[in-house]
């Protein structure tokens, strides 16, 4: 039986030992990659967010097909409003009209009190459970101009309509709540 020779301890150097592989660092790298994490898949996943109260029912643009020699573009706006608003709620219908470059657009807005005197009529209740959601329509007027009052080229444009109440208070107007979006297109001949 053939004897092993003896090994002899080598002293550990500090700067030495805390040294890991390549290869094992490698390693496990790698095969933190392989495995699935749960919190990459909790990422994606969008919240859900019920719809707000305040909604954009309808927009027509009149005509469909604008030309600025007919005049201006009316876009009519139908709102649903929320049940409970106070007398110093201010209903704000804001549009964005685009090119598709961009390079050509119009910011159109229109404020008015929407407060509870101002949507009841004078033979009706304050609103109750048992009536529907006060709706109006609004309208916003284009000149077919765009953000430097040049007229705009032809083309199909792209447009995006909000609507927020604001509170008024001490401090001036206050955003209480806004709309989703709507969007759409509108062809200038």
């Amino acid at each position: 039986m053939a004897s092993l020779p003896h090994r002899q301890a080598r002293p550990v150097c500090p700067q030495t030992a805390s040294v890991i592989p390549p290869a094992l660092l490698l390693c496990c790298l790698s095969l933190l990659l392989l495995i699935p994490s749960g919190s990459a898949e909790a990422k994606r996943k969008v919240p859900y967010r019920p719809q707000p109260d305040l909604r954009i029912l309808a927009i027509t643009p009149s005509p469909i097909s604008y030309s600025f020699q007919n005049g201006p573009l009316n876009i009519a706006i139908g709102i649903e409003l929320p049940k409970d608003l106070d007398d110093a709620t201010i209903l704000e219908v804001s549009s964005l009209i685009s090119s598709p470059s961009k390079r050509s657009m119009r910011f159109l807005s229109n404020r008015q009190p929407v407060g509870a005197a101002a949507l009841s009529q004078p033979n009706q209740a304050p609103s109750s459970e048992s009536q529907p959601k006060p709706q109006l329509t609004v309208t916003l007027t284009w000149d077919g101009t765009d953000q430097n009052q040049n007229i705009v080229e032809q083309g199909t444009y792209s447009y995006e309509v909000r609507a927020k109440l604001l509170a008024v208070g001490e401090k001036g107007p206050r955003t209480r709540m806004v709309s989703w979006p709507k969007r759409g297109t509108l062809e200038v001949k």
